[in-house]
């Protein structure tokens, strides 16, 4: 569905999660992904070993950390990484400048599970000119409504959605149709 309506990049989520998928589900599901489209695993905290493993056997793009991986660790990764940070009452994290050269994620501080809480962060409160020579996608709580205020406000590199084209805790067609639709028109 995400492919048809024109996404860049389909997440699989290897966490513990509502949304968590098997590599078996991963990789027959990535058998309908063309290659214009980026295939990202997402992972929280796991082992690099696992990481790799699971990158090989899915046929995967790039990988999502959400968790506490480090620098060295993300160093040691085959392919692209996002690295999800959390802005915490419109602060970045300290150590949010060792990343640069990979793309961050904007994010707001996780739910019950690490990858998501479906929340917006304090996007006004947010000093921009410190993300000055970063690659970055802004997640947390976007939807159709308010993905175009996101873009005019972050000029971001992409946008990241998951539970705002969701109905009933599953994926809606139309939702996601629509939230492809505005993000475009606000050019991302």
């Amino acid at each position: 569905m995400a492919v048809e309506a024109g996404a860049t990049h389909v997440g699989f989520v290897f966490a513990p999660s509502k949304r968590q998928v098997t590599i078996a589900e991963a990789s027959k599901l990535a058998q309908f992904v063309p290659p214009t489209v980026k295939k990202v695993g997402l992972f929280v905290n796991a082992p690099l070993s696992e990481v790799e493993s699971t990158v090989k056997q899915v046929g995967l793009d790039m990988v999502q950390l959400h968790g506490d991986e480090s620098i060295d660790y993300i160093q040691q990764l085959s392919i692209p990484v996002i690295k999800a940070i959390q802005i915490k009452n419109g602060k970045f994290p300290e150590n949010f400048h060792d990343y640069i050269g990979n793309i961050i994620l904007l994010d707001a501080p996780a739910g019950q599970f690490a990858g998501g809480s479906g929340q917006s962060f304090d996007w006004q409160s947010i000093d921009l000119s410190r993300l000055e020579g970063f690659q970055y996608f802004v997640a947390g709580g976007l939807n159709s409504n308010n993905v175009a205020e996101a873009i005019s406000i972050f000029s971001p590199n992409g946008v990241d959605v998951s539970s705002g084209v969701e109905t009933g805790k599953q994926k809606d067609l139309n939702k996601i149709q629509e939230f492809i639709r505005k993000a475009r028109e606000t050019n991302v």
